[in-house]
């Protein structure tokens, strides 16, 4: 993946690297390849309300649906990263890495936010080391993986968790690690439209359907992290090998294939949260190939 070597830090992450945290646990598109810009708020919310029978629901918000829910029942919290606690005016052995996330997160922000206009506002993401604590989702270990906070419209990030991608899931590349950065964003998406309220309260009014909920509103992030990456083939950033990162990864975070996997080898299609690795994957590549959120559409169909 092409990136910009000049580009530094972004302004839009705060870097809490080596401040730890006092508490554990977590609690708690107007889109097209070019053209004229569709409604992308309008279009997931008629969506969402058709799901739910044409109620209003109001606001809200709390934890962020993240890819890390599953591996924090099947992993223990990694150790601190070396180097985290660095003398101040040491070289930073994660700079690399920090410039690499920068580069994504503000890449895919100009994207969103060319694609929406004036709804979008911008989303941060915080660096942080073994736990950090959130301005309205409660406190996390790192065990949790990277999450979207809806409460403070915030992505949490241990950069220790691309080591853990790429040798236990066995997801490794740079693209791999842009699809969890895009992933996260697609949340942010999702927060912005209200899709992420309504299905919260959805989920609050009929609990037999969170999980059904909640794989439906990770598989359509999923999709809008294609919906960016497809943008990324169309202006000549990607390169040769990096679909099938982006792909691979998707496949490795599937319920099926981390329970299979990483947990005692029985498959419980009840417990999933995220979906399964085949339907990541599908709707990753349902964005990639169209470039149109408007293909994200994972409620209305009957199996996603």
């Amino acid at each position: 993946m092409k990136t910009d070597d000049d580009g530094g830090t972004s302004s839009d992450i705060e870097d809490r690297r080596g401040q730890g945290s006092r508490a554990g646990g977590l609690g708690g598109l107007p889109i097209g390849s070019g053209g004229a810009a569709l409604s992308l708020p309008v279009l997931i919310i008629v969506v969402i309300v058709s799901i739910i029978g044409g109620k209003s629901l109001g606001g809200g918000g709390g934890g962020g649906f993240d890819i890390g829910n599953v591996f924090n029942q099947l992993q223990p919290a990694p150790s601190a990263v070396p180097g985290s606690n660095r003398v101040p005016g040491a070289t930073d052995p994660q700079a690399d890495a920090v410039k690499f996330v920068s580069f994504v997160l503000d890449d895919t922000q100009k994207f969103w936010a060319a694609q929406m206009g004036a709804d979008y506002r911008k989303a941060k993401l915080v660096l942080y080391t073994d736990g950090v604590n959130t301005g309205g989702c409660g406190s996390a270990t790192s065990a949790a993986g990277p999450f979207y906070c809806p409460g403070d419209e915030k992505v949490y990030l241990d950069l220790s968790f691309f080591d853990e991608l790429a040798t236990k899931f066995g997801a490794s590349g740079d693209f791999a690690q842009a699809y969890v950065i895009a992933h996260e964003l697609g949340h942010h998406i999702q927060k912005v439209t209200g899709v992420n309220d309504k299905v919260r309260q959805q989920q609050e009014a009929n609990p037999t359907k969170a999980n059904e909920l909640s794989v439906r509103l990770e598989l359509q992030a999923d999709c809008f992290a294609g919906v960016w990456g497809y943008s990324t083939y169309d202006r000549g950033i990607l390169e040769s090998g990096d679909l099938e990162e982006g792909l691979n990864a998707a496949t490795r975070v599937g319920d099926d294939y981390i329970q299979k996997n990483l947990g005692n080898g029985q498959i419980r299609p009840d417990l999933f949260t995220h979906g399964t690795s085949t339907q990541r994957m599908k709707w990753f590549k349902t964005g990639f190939d169209s470039g149109d959120a408007a293909k994200c559409d994972t409620f209305s169909v009957s199996n996603p």
